[in-house]
């Protein structure tokens, strides 16, 4: 039986560097030890050790299992691929259709503005925290359980806010969409790296990453033209509902239990059955984690990392900020388009995120050509990729945000035509993915086995940053200016740039001196 029968990520040495995923269930598992040396990797469902030790124990059938999911066919991982990331393009949409209706529902609940925007900031907190609880959900039960659980909870919870009375209704009920809401964002990562191998994952999980930005930049659009219509802005709920429930229902169909754990625990259980040898067991069935294990890896190392790591700190200070910016953005747009331009129509206002949305799909295929060109020639050549390598495309992406800042600050003029502050979002958006996509890549190459809670670190910071900086978008761009606003943030992203560039020169350096980075 192969060893790599669990591989669900990349902890062995043999593919130590091929990691493609972004977030916590797509690295290693809660089984992870307090280990180092790739060149003395820890037993982990990806890496069980000699399973012809133990006859017992119940392996894949070879490496052309047809039940192991790196083996299906590319047509089926296509389809799974697409199904769950359009499960999650209505998570994030769900995060900004909202902020359209922030005036409205304002005036109808008789409370400000800057009230209101909570409505937008609880959906993102509440992302902040769900991944505690679905990331070792999704490593105990597999990946469809906790992925579903959530994805319908997530649905329900849009029926109340159409029809809350109260504003206390509509807080707190956006909250626990968020909490509810980022199951898949934080299961599907991991469920492409059950299925996928290296090169075409980073391919795959660079699409998922287009859908989870897709979503929040089409809220806005959407949101905008229903609050505007005789709909009202109580159908941005039904509309969420209606579309997670169509693609939930397909997908139930559609996605299978990809985590190779419990697909080998549940053929242990079967075989049991069959053969009456109650000795059969799988990995999992001898390895559950303790309550100890959870709250280490998730609660107690992750701040322990943020302190302790200058790339980890570093990094996520910077994802922080372009988070924040994108979820900004939901509340400068409407002003600089609405209240400076004039367009008085929501849904109108609302169409320069389409800028955005080029630069997203440009960010993507800079990822993928990067992936399948560079990337690929040295994994093929050396077997492996220096983790730094991840920073070519975040360099080239860290240098065009500014770029796309200032420029749209400084066309913003209501006697400029709006073509070229359109057209400047798509540097914007192209940086905002890139940066986001490569910098997770990068934590994750880096801290490999302990990657999970690099990630939990990574997550409460971004969300907690993006969440908040909508709360005083408004009063900055009313304030500065359109202009002067947005130049801030230029001049901040622009302060960033030598971060990759320091990191892809001096990184090895630095992770020579970590205690938490394997040893290359």
């Amino acid at each position: 039986m192969s060893p790599q029968a669990f591989d669900s990520s990349t902890t062995t040495p043999r593919l130590s560097m091929e990691h493609g995923s972004i977030d916590a269930g797509a690295t290693n598992t809660i089984y992870d030890k307090s280990e180092t040396d790739v060149e003395n990797p820890v037993e982990t469902p990806q890496n069980p050790g000699d399973s012809n030790k133990d006859p017992n124990l119940v392996d894949w059938d070879g490496k052309d299992d047809p039940e192991n999911p790196q083996n299906y066919s590319n047509l089926r991982k296509w389809i799974i691929t697409l199904t769950m990331s359009s499960m999650t393009v209505w998570i994030t949409f769900a995060s900004s259709v909202f902020s359209t209706a922030t005036l409205v529902t304002a005036k109808e609940f008789n409370v400000s503005a800057e009230v209101m925007v909570l409505g937008t900031s609880l959906v993102v907190f509440g992302f902040a925290l769900g991944p505690l609880c679905w990331a070792p959900l999704s490593e105990l039960y597999g990946r469809r359980i906790p992925l579903f659980s959530g994805y319908a909870i997530f649905a329900i919870f849009q029926i109340p806010v159409a029809v809350a009375q109260n504003l206390e209704t509509i807080l707190v009920c956006r909250f626990l969409i968020g909490v509810f809401g980022c199951s898949p964002l934080a299961v599907v990562a991991g469920a492409m790296a059950d299925i996928w191998n290296p090169v075409d994952r980073a391919v795959a999980i660079a699409l998922f990453s287009g859908a989870t930005f897709l979503g929040p930049i089409m809220g806005p659009i959407v949101g905008g033209f229903i609050t505007d219509s005789n709909l009202g802005w109580r159908w941005t709920a039904w509309i969420t509902l209606i579309a997670s429930a169509f693609f939930g229902i397909i997908a139930l169909f559609v996605v299978p239990e990809t985590y190779g754990p419990v697909i080998l625990q549940k053929r242990a259980a079967r075989l049991r059955t069959e053969t009456k040898n109650w000795a059969l067991h799988s990995f999992l069935d001898e390895h559950k984690p303790t309550m100890s294990d959870i709250v280490t890896k998730y609660l107690f190392r992750p701040p322990q990392m943020l302190v302790q790591e200058p790339i980890l700190l570093a990094i996520t200070l910077y994802l922080a900020l372009i988070y924040g910016i994108l979820y900004l953005f939901f509340e400068a747009y409407p002003i600089s388009f609405g209240e400076v331009r004039g367009w008085t129509h929501e849904g109108v206002a609302a169409l320069p995120f389409i800028g955005i949305l080029i630069g997203v799909v440009l960010g993507i295929c800079l990822i993928i050509f990067n992936t399948k060109t560079r990337f690929a020639r040295k994994l093929a050549k050396h077997g492996k990729v220096v983790p730094e390598e991840r920073l070519v495309p975040m360099m080239i992406a860290s240098v065009l945000l500014p770029i796309g800042l200032f420029w749209f600050g400084w066309t913003s003029n209501p006697n400029i035509s709006w073509v070229p502050q359109a057209i400047a979002g798509v540097p914007i958006g192209l940086g905002i993915l890139v940066i986001f996509m490569q910098g997770l890549n990068y934590i994750i190459d880096v801290y490999m086995m302990f990657a999970n809670s690099a990630i939990a670190a990574n997550t409460l910071i971004r969300s907690i940053v993006g969440g908040s900086f909508p709360l005083f978008a408004t009063q900055m761009y009313r304030n500065l200016g359109v202009a002067w606003a947005s130049s801030v943030l230029g001049f901040i992203t622009l302060a960033m740039v030598p971060i990759p560039i320091l990191f892809f020169i001096y990184g090895a350096r630095i992770r020579a001196m970590s205690k938490f980075s394997p040893k290359f």
